[in-house]
C-alpha cells in the first residue's frame, strides 16, 4: 500500500483523505516541517473503519486501498505545498492557458473551459445535491486535463488549511517565491471579510504575469473592470489579483474542521456548517470552511464564487473540501456514503442569492434520479456514483484515496 497520498481515481473518483498512513508514521510529518493536527489524527484513527468498510463492500473492478494513486497534501515538502516538481505543475497550468478551448462557449483557453462552466452552472454546482459530489467530479476532470492534455504527470495537491492559517502570506503556498503558487497582491480595498493587506495584482511567483479573462460576475472588488457581457463570459483581460488573508484563514484552522466533521451527524447539518450557515454566534471567524478557504486567497477572480476557478489555488482549496467530506463519510460509512443534503438548507453563499432569485433550484424528487452533467467538462454520470469515493462508477478503474504522509 502506498503510504502518502490524496487519492483520486479516474472514474472511481475516490477523493478521500490521508488517513491510511496513521499506523506507520510518527506524530509529525515525515519531512519534519509540520506536526499532525487534530484532523490528521482523526483521519488516522478512522482508517480501521475504512479498511473494514472496504473488506465488506462489493465493488466491481480493481478498487482497493492498495491500488490508489497519489494526490499529495499541501506542505509535503519544505519548498512547495505537495508537489515535488513545482515547475512541471506550473508549466501545465500555463499549457492549459495556451491550449485552445474545447467548448463552443466564449472561453479563450482550455483552462477557461473550466472557469466558464463553473460560471454558467454556479447554481447547480452549489445546490444541496451537487455541492459535494459535483465539485469532486469537477476537480477530477480538471486534474485529468492537466495530465492528459497539458503535460503534467503528478496529481492535484490539496491544501491542508491548518498548516498556513496563522501566517498564509509567508507560507510555502503563498510566499511568492518561484516554488509557490504566487504571492500576495498589492494593497487594494477589499470586501466582506476584513482585508488581509492585498487585493491588487500578484507581482511575485509563477503566476505574476497570468492574464485572467472571464468574469467578474460576483461583486468582490470594487475596481475590477466590468465584464462586457452580463453573464460574465466576455473577454475581459486583466491581472490575477489576490488578498491572501489571515483573517479568513483563521476560520479554517483544524479546530473548525474537526468540529464540522464530528459535531454534525446529519448530512444537512454538515452541509450547512460547511457553508457557514447560520454564522456561529459570538465567534470571530464564523463563515465556515467553504468561505474561509475561498477568501484565504480571495481577490479577483478567486473571491468570486462564479469565476473562482480562475485562480489555480481554487483546486487546492476544493481538494481539501473533498478530504473533509470523505472523513465525515467514513465516521459512519454504512449510513453516510449515499447521504445527500435535501432539506432544511441554509441560504446559498451571499454572491449567489441574486442568481438564486433569477434561477431557482429545481430539485429532483429522489437523489437516485439525479444525473451530474458537467457538459463539455466531463461525461454525465449518476449522482450516487460520485458519492462513493472508494468504488463509485462501478469500480471501472484503479482505486484511489488520500493518505497524509509527507
Amino acid at each position: 500500500m502506498m503510504i502518502n497520498a490524496y487519492k483520486i481515481l479516474p472514474l472511481i473518483l475516490a477523493v478521500s483523505s490521508g488517513a491510511a498512513e496513521a499506523a506507520f508514521m510518527p506524530k509529525t510529518s515525515r519531512n519534519g516541517y509540520y506536526p499532525l493536527d487534530v484532523v490528521d489524527e482523526l483521519e488516522a484513527a478512522t482508517m480501521p473503519k475504512v479498511e473494514a468498510w472496504m473488506a465488506t463492500k462489493k465493488t466491481a473492478g480493481n478498487c482497493t486501498l492498495e491500488t490508489a494513486v497519489d494526490r499529495p497534501t499541501s506542505g509535503a515538502t519544505s519548498r512547495f505545498p505537495g508537489v515535488r516538481n513545482t515547475s512541471k505543475l506550473c508549466s501545465a497550468f500555463r499549457s492549459c492557458h495556451q491550449r485552445r478551448q474545447r467548448t463552443s462557449s466564449r472561453a479563450l483557453s482550455r483552462y477557461d473551459d473550466f472557469v466558464g462552466f463553473h460560471m454558467t452552472e454556479a447554481m447547480m454546482l452549489h445546490d444541496p445535491y451537487h455541492l459535494f459530489a459535483s465539485h469532486k467530479y469537477f476537480i477530477w476532470a480538471y486534474e485529468k486535463a492537466l495530465r492528459d492534455e497539458c503535460g503534467y504527470t503528478g496529481y492535484q495537491p490539496y491544501m491542508n488549511y491548518d498548516r498556513y492559517a496563522q501566517d498564509p502570506v509567508n507560507s510555502p503556498m503563498f510566499n511568492g517565491n518561484a516554488s509557490s503558487m504566487g504571492g500576495q497582491g498589492l494593497p487594494k480595498p477589499y470586501d466582506w471579510i476584513r482585508p488581509g493587506g492585498g487585493g491588487g495584482c500578484v507581482t511575485e511567483g509563477p503566476f505574476k504575469d497570468m492574464v485572467v479573462s472571464l468574469g467578474p460576475k460576483g461583486h468582490v472588488l470594487t475596481d475590477v473592470p466590468k465584464n462586457p457581457q452580463s453573464d460574465g463570459l466576455g473577454s475581459n483581460p486583466r491581472c490575477l489579483r489576490r488578498d491572501v488573508n489571515r483573517n479568513s484563514a483563521l476560520g479554517a484552522t483544524a479546530n473548525y474542521t474537526l468540529s464540522t466533521i464530528l459535531d454534525n451527524k446529519d448530512v444537512d447539518a454538515f452541509y450547512n456548517r460547511y457553508l457557514g450557515m447560520p454564522p456561529l454566534i459570538n465567534d470571530t471567524h464564523p463563515w465556515g470552511l467553504h468561505n474561509a478557504g475561498h477568501y484565504m486567497f480571495g481577490g479577483d477572480p478567486g473571491g468570486d464564487f462564479f469565476a473562482s476557478p480562475g485562480d489555480p489555488s481554487f483546486y487546492f482549496h476544493h481538494g481539501m473540501l473533498d478530504r473533509v467530506w470523505w472523513i465525515w463519510q467514513m465516521q459512519d460509512p454504512e449510513n453516510r456514503i449515499n447521504a445527500i443534503p435535501t432539506g432544511g438548507m441554509a441560504m446559498p453563499p451571499h454572491q449567489l442569492r441574486e442568481e438564486a432569485a433569477l434561477h431557482p433550484f429545481k430539485r429532483a424528487e429522489d437523489p437516485k434520479d439525479v444525473i451530474v452533467d458537467l457538459g463539455w467538462i466531463a461525461p454525465a454520470i449518476p449522482l450516487l456514483e460520485l458519492t462513493d469515493q472508494l468504488g463509485g462508477n462501478r469500480g471501472s478503474s484503479a482505486t484511489s484515496m488520500s493518505k497524509l504522509v509527507d
